[in-house]
């Protein structure tokens, strides 16, 4: 369960930027192929927040769709699970999005 230490990550870099004033939500995208399960790093956030000026912020995370390009045939495409497999048949294919976390934005009182 590496979320827990994305969390406590994710809590001390918001710290640091805001300076002590209370955060009202933080805002996240992930892709699915990060690797990282948002309903475990929701949990995290949570119980790692408590006791800071983070507790009780909203945690908002976009999940965009994984996409991918296949080199054989140029199509470009959704990626509906791991398997890098383009819907021609070929796996020479190159990820275009789906590996995303990012912290993209801190509301803040």
């Amino acid at each position: 369960m590496h979320e827990l230490s994305i969390a406590q990550s994710l809590i001390d870099a918001v710290l640091d930027k805001t300076a002590g004033r209370a955060v009202m939500g933080v805002n996240l995208r992930i892709g699915p192929l990060s690797g990282v399960l948002p309903d475990a790093l929701r949990f995290c956030f949570d119980v790692a927040s408590a006791g800071t000026t983070l507790a009780g912020a909203r945690l908002l995370i976009d999940e965009p769709q994984a996409r991918g390009h296949c080199r054989e045939c140029g199509t470009d495409f959704a990626m509906t699970d791991m398997f890098l497999l383009c819907p021609c048949g070929s796996a020479d294919v190159a990820v275009v999005s789906g590996r995303e976390l990012n912290l993209v934005s801190v509301e803040v009182a």
